[in-house]
């Protein structure tokens, strides 16, 4: 379970370093580098790590280790520890500098692949801790691959029936599960999200048990969006405002706007009411006298529509404006988008 949250925060922690270089030729030298370092020092990093596994479920772990240079003190077996544990640390690190330097690979085998080194680890230093206890290198191998399975996946049962497939029968069948069920437990409860599920929370596309969430997920802010508000400009009179804006507009809300078409404030039609039939008033009053601050905003292509509903809740407002690259795009309305919400809330449930 440990292993599982490290391996989890590390593959971000790495990742969202690399998104600091915005050119590929650095990600590509740095990645580069820190790979080969890894790799002099620990060379069963290299390639996808099936030759690694069968070694150490032959109980060859020199043959797994390969050519390291650290040959010379492998006879002792706190050293061969030592490396076998520096797997467990590094292949999460390897791994995902593979991704984020522009490599390609997985993530299923690398997580048994460190499974199987953190498993033969413990029951090495089992082994040889002097207290006189003997366990199965093999079977530790293979319960530690599917700890991690069902902690870096958030897949209990699929740890669990892939490594029993794996042995070839269900002799392991009861400490599979006590392994993969509290790996999954503590990992779940500290990591809302696994690896392949995190970045589509972050923007929104998850499709959860939860139906409220999954039909938020399924709608686009672009069905919602209504652009036929009348704008005026901060330097218009009531007058210019009601001729050019206000006879020709069915709406009660007007968003000020500069001319680079950036929002400055709203306007509401309850709040010029009393002056609209004061002619004397028409060019004595600007539009800056009315205009206030909107109560939110929305931001397209960055606002969740789980993060709009959340807005309208908070602020209770009944429209909203949305923000584009800086710029005015238009109002979402309560009643719009909770009309489109019921349309596919009821689309979902047929």
């Amino acid at each position: 379970a440990v292993a599982s949250v490290y391996f989890t925060k590390m593959y971000f922690r790495i990742m969202d370093f690399f998104k600091r270089f915005r050119s590929p030729k650095y990600k590509l030298l740095v990645g580069g580098l820190g790979i080969g370092v890894m790799l002099y020092f620990i060379p069963p990093l290299y390639g996808e790590g099936f030759g690694f596994i069968n070694s150490l479920l032959e109980g060859d772990h020199l043959k797994a280790l390969g050519t390291t240079p650290f040959d010379d003190y492998t006879d002792q077996i706190w050293v061969v520890i030592g490396l076998l544990f520096g797997i467990t640390i590094f292949k999460a690190v390897a791994m995902t500098t593979t991704f984020a330097a522009g490599g390609a690979g997985g993530i299923f085998i690398p997580t048994m692949v460190m499974g199987s080194a953190l498993g033969n680890v413990v029951a090495k230093v089992l082994n040889n801790s002097g207290l006189g206890i003997s366990v199965s290198e093999a079977n530790f191998t293979l319960v530690g691959m599917a700890g991690l399975i069902a902690g870096v996946l958030h897949a209990p049962l699929t740890a669990i029936f892939l490594i029993a497939e794996i042995t070839g029968g269900y002799d392991l069948f009861v400490p599979l599960m006590i392994s993969a069920a509290m790996s999954y437990l503590i990992a779940k409860n500290t990591l809302d999200h696994s690896i392949y599920t995190r970045q589509l929370a972050a923007i929104g596309a998850l499709i959860s048990h939860d139906k409220d969430q999954t039909v938020l997920s399924m709608m686009d802010l672009d069905e919602v969006i209504e652009t036929d508000f009348k704008e005026v400009r901060q330097d218009m009179t009531l007058g210019e405002m009601l001729h050019q804006s206000v006879a020709k507009s069915t709406r009660n809300i007007f968003p000020v706007t500069d001319s680079d078409g950036s929002l400055k404030g709203i306007v509401l039609l309850d709040d010029i009411r009393e002056f609209m039939f004061d002619m004397n008033m028409y060019d004595k009053i600007g539009v800056d006298s009315f205009m206030q601050t909107a109560p939110e905003l929305i931001f397209y292509g960055t606002d969740t529509m789980q993060q709009v509903m959340q807005k309208f809740h908070d602020s209770r407002a009944w429209n909203l404006p949305v923000i584009k690259d800086g710029r005015y795009l238009g109002f979402v309305s309560k009643s719009k988008l909770l009309t489109a919400y019921r349309r596919k809330l009821i689309n979902f449930g047929s």
